[in-house]
């Protein structure tokens, strides 16, 4: 019984920025319908490492949904559509703007049936503006919105994360306007339309860019590991070919970890003393810390700046996330059975809630496997049966 429940979602759209944002309200206990075009299905299904013709990825970002078979583009599809909308609180979509009202399942249509639904809009570029209209992929909207001009290695090409970075803010700004605007609607009984742009999630991480530039001067570019002027706070070597990351920027944090190297001596230099002095000598500061922890295995490197009081972190694989004991205690590994049969780990529920806790009740659905469920709240059997014959269903 999660914090959404009963609070009924229906999912419009494929691939991430949607779908992961169905995903997380799903796991806060709302009631998410999906709906997926027939035969093919979402193509999230077949995305990335699969295994028997099933994504790896398909059982946690379909999980707890209800998958409703039904073709959009067919006009008793789009009737059976506006039925269900009729009574569900929000309608999650990420079709190039301008598709639900070809549609007729657009916002102004769907509240002359139900006042309070709201519509959460994701696109590239916003439902509005001179781009609003074009294809707009997380990677684009990466590019657009800044964040891959500052990522990556000063003189290499302006590199991407290994995860579909843009996508996934997307979708957690999709859910924080889901929930702003349910609880507005609390208190006013009336929806309205949330307007999630890729590229806009992805500009609003983008800290003090604009009056860095503007104001002071400075473009912000590619720095590596690093962030400009800001030391130690970088990737460290072990002896056992591990990389941890040390962040001992502030200056009592400084002392700390010059306390922890045997070095004390190194906080009171006035080179290294100040948190200007630090940022100027970043290379050299660098390379004294990489010969000390280069001499130690991770474990005893972690366990020893613990100690201290210095922040470190191992720099985490797959592999080593699923032997972590932190991740284990905070229920951070999930296992569950796929449609196979397979027993797969998945990443948890973010974040935790003391009393009413998120749950993952299935994984992914097969394709259709709730549509008559569903369906039969709104249409009656015969009515379904001459859908299906002719392929709506």
């Amino acid at each position: 019984m999660g914090p959404l429940h009963g609070i009924r979602v229906l999912e419009l759209g494929s691939f991430i920025a949607g779908p992961f944002a169905g995903q997380l309200l799903a796991d806060y206990g709302a009631e998410v319908i999906k709906i997926e075009p027939p035969q093919a299905g979402d193509p999230m299904r077949r995305w990335g490492i699969t295994q028997d013709g099933e994504s790896l990825w398909w059982p946690a970002i379909g999980r707890n949904k209800k998958s409703v078979t039904i073709d959009l583009r067919d006009e008793r599809g789009q009737r059976l559509v506006r039925e269900l909308a009729a009574s569900c609180d929000v309608v999650l979509e990420n079709f190039r703007p301008g598709t639900m009202a070809r549609w007729g399942l657009d916002y102004e249509t769907l509240r002359g049936d139900n006042p309070g639904i709201i519509m959460v809009h994701v696109s590239g570029f916003g439902q509005t503006g001179p781009n609003s209209s074009e294809a707009g992929f997380g990677s684009v909207a990466e590019a657009v919105g800044g964040i891959r001009y500052t990522t990556g290695s000063p003189g290499d090409r302006p590199a991407r994360t290994g995860i579909s970075l843009g996508d996934s803010l997307a979708s957690l700004f999709a859910v924080i306007g889901t929930l702003a605007a349910l609880t507005e609607r609390s208190s006013s009984g009336a929806g309205q339309e949330v307007d999630v742009a890729i590229y806009e999630a992805v500009f609003a991480l983008m800290e003090s860019t604009l009056a860095d530039y503007h104001a002071g001067g400075v473009l912000r570019r590619r720095s590596g590991s690093v962030l400009a002027g800001v030391a130690p706070s970088n990737v460290y070597p072990t002896a056992d070919d591990a990389e941890v990351v040390i962040a001992a920027n502030a200056d009592s944090v400084f002392t700390r970890l010059a306390e922890a190297m045997g070095r004390p001596e190194l906080a009171r230099d006035e080179r290294y003393a100040t948190h200007q002095g630090r940022g100027a000598r970043m290379a050299e500061l660098d390379a004294l810390i990489s010969a000390w922890t280069a001499t130690r295995k991770s474990g005893e490197l972690i366990e020893q700046l613990r100690e201290h009081g210095v922040p470190v972190g191992r720099i985490n694989t797959a592999a080593s996330i699923l032997t972590d004991p932190h991740f284990a205690a905070r229920e951070m590994i999930l296992w569950r059975r796929n449609g196979n049969g397979t027993e797969l780990p998945m990443n948890g529920v973010v974040p935790k809630f003391s009393r009413t806790p998120g749950e993952i009740d299935r994984t992914g659905p097969a394709l259709g496997a709730d549509t008559d469920a569903v369906l039969s709240a709104v249409a009656d059997g015969e009515r379904l049966a001459r859908l299906r014959a002719d392929g709506v269903l």
